[in-house]
């Protein structure tokens, strides 16, 4: 599966345990394939400096930049071609797509589908890695249908 991660998906992933570490750790085990752009990844650095997230990175003796590198080799860098305007509410969400298009991305994230992420991706994975339907490392085509996700070896 190949996927962009809006920053508060990434931000959430890279400083909290659920599912969106979840989803970092899938891309770690080359389950899923993550995407992203150097527009991304600089609204990524500017969010983690802010205070709020500061505390809990001095606390752990993290630096933003460290944590954007990391994601930066986790992920796959490209280059996407600019877009016309298609988030009027929130223009930084067309960094998203436009990388999501360059990238041939099947999934784009964002904190409003953290649920759906869990329920329809996360948990199922979560009962057939273990089950032996699938290996570490293995890399998984999920595609919809009939309203439900299906998973294949690729």
């Amino acid at each position: 599966m190949r996927v962009v991660a809006d920053t508060n998906v990434v931000v959430s992933g890279l400083l909290w345990h659920g599912p969106s570490r979840e989803l970092l750790n899938l891309a770690r085990h080359g389950t899923v394939e993550l995407f992203t752009s150097g527009a991304l990844l600089a609204e990524l650095e500017e969010v983690l400096q802010r205070e709020k997230f500061l505390k809990h990175l001095t606390a752990a003796q993290i630096q933003p930049h460290d944590l954007v590198t990391g994601y930066a080799a986790l992920a796959t860098v490209i280059q996407p071609a600019p877009i016309a305007p298609v988030v009027l509410r929130d223009p930084d969400d067309d960094a998203v797509i436009a990388c999501a298009v360059a990238a041939g991305a099947t999934t784009i994230l964002a904190r409003p589908l953290k649920r759906a992420i869990q329920e329809h991706l996360l948990d199922p994975l979560a009962t057939k890695l273990p089950a032996g339907e699938f290996k570490p490392g293995e890399k998984i085509k999920v595609t919809a249908k009939d309203d439900a996700l299906v998973f294949q070896k690729k």
